[in-house]
């Protein structure tokens, strides 16, 4: 299996839920809105370009517009296997939660 970043995690929920919206900037504001923090650009899209070259996304061009100069916006899609391996990470991310509430409450008393 596969094991995710917790970046790479959250872009694909963020691809997932945002759906044929899906692009850049709006993947960085999802997981903006998410977090509650302001990370950068950047930190998006590397793991957006990484995540395409593993077979997680696909990207596709859309068409130019002049309010972007002419260019158009590269939109993602989550990929088969990209929703096969969130949902793997999200069971072990429930697997190794299971207990820990538990375990919180005594160390804190």
């Amino acid at each position: 299996m596969e094991m995710l970043s917790k970046l790479e995690e959250l872009v694909l929920i963020s691809v997932l839920k945002l759906g044929p919206e899906a692009y850049g900037t709006s993947i960085y504001a999802e997981i903006v809105r998410l977090t509650g923090r302001d990370v950068t650009v950047s930190n998006v899209y590397f793991p957006l370009e990484r995540l395409v070259r593993r077979g997680h996304l696909s990207a596709v061009h859309g068409e130019p517009t002049p309010r972007r100069g002419g260019m158009g916006k590269r939109y993602y899609r989550i990929t088969k296997y990209g929703l096969a391996v969130l949902r793997e990470n999200r069971a072990v991310s429930l697997a190794a939660w299971r207990g820990v509430a538990a375990l919180i409450k005594a160390a804190e008393a």
